[in-house]
């Protein structure tokens, strides 16, 4: 089987279109690790096309936010003012899906989805101390998490961890990752909608577990027209001006 790993789309759908372009014909089954809205202009347009896509989805914090969730973690004042325009621009019908998108750890086939570690979804996963439990706890050797918008991850063998530190040259399409038998993975495909690794092209993943081979990808996108249909939301300008920078 092979997966198409999204997170953090965080209502961009000119990100989201490009990502689905460039994997057209490579994945059977798409997953997503949460935050399909906040920040963004386009949280309406986002949900129907994942929800025509029949996705396997999990939510993020940004997600119980903009439902109105009172257990959401607590956001910057930014990040709120983003949730709570999100949360006014919402369909009813949309509303209520965020509403019921059900909490991770969630098993999907040979993956299980969380969105910030194994043990809390909220919490950002930065450090192998913070990966161990994720990568010893969950129940297949693939783990994906989402929430810090940064591609790469860790892997765990014979009481050895390592740190997965990628980088997908410019003009390239994906960096690979082979799977080895015999080791846990806890992997971040990094961000769609709001990359936070220092580059702004949209980031997502494809696992082909049958071949053990993970592809972590970037895409471009047209950045510009974002960030117009984010000035005339009026969001807040430092969202507008970092997807720039990827950061």
């Amino acid at each position: 089987m092979r997966f198409l790993v999204l997170s953090d789309v965080h209502a961009n759908a000119t990100a989201l279109e490009a990502a689905l372009a460039a994997a057209q014909g490579r994945w059977e089954r798409a997953v997503c690790l949460g935050d399909l809205v906040g920040y963004g202009p386009d949280p309406n347009e986002v949900l129907d096309r994942l929800r025509a896509l029949d996705v396997a989805m999990i939510r993020g914090n940004h997600d119980k936010a903009a439902s109105g969730d009172p257990s959401a973690e607590d956001l910057n004042p930014i990040a709120f003012l983003a949730a709570q325009w999100t949360r006014k621009q919402l369909r009813p019908e949309n509303r209520e899906f965020i509403e019921q998108l059900p909490r991770g750890p969630l098993r999907v086939g040979e993956l299980t989805l969380v969105h910030g570690s194994y043990q809390d979804e909220d919490e950002y996963v930065f450090s192998p101390p913070q990966a161990l439990g994720g990568l010893v706890s969950s129940p297949t050797n693939v783990t994906f998490f989402g929430h810090t918008h940064i591609q790469g991850g860790f892997s765990y063998r014979d009481d050895d961890m390592e740190v997965i530190q990628l980088r997908v040259p410019a003009g390239a399409g994906f960096a690979a990752l082979r799977i080895e038998p015999g080791t846990r993975y806890l992997l971040n495909p990094g961000s769609i909608g709001q990359p936070r690794d220092s580059d702004p092209r949209a980031a997502f993943a494809i696992a082909d577990r049958e071949h053990g081979v993970i592809e972590f990808w970037r895409v471009p996108y047209d950045i510009l027209a974002v960030q117009q249909r984010m000035v005339n939301a009026d969001l807040p300008a430092p969202l507008i001006t970092r997807l720039a920078f990827g950061r």
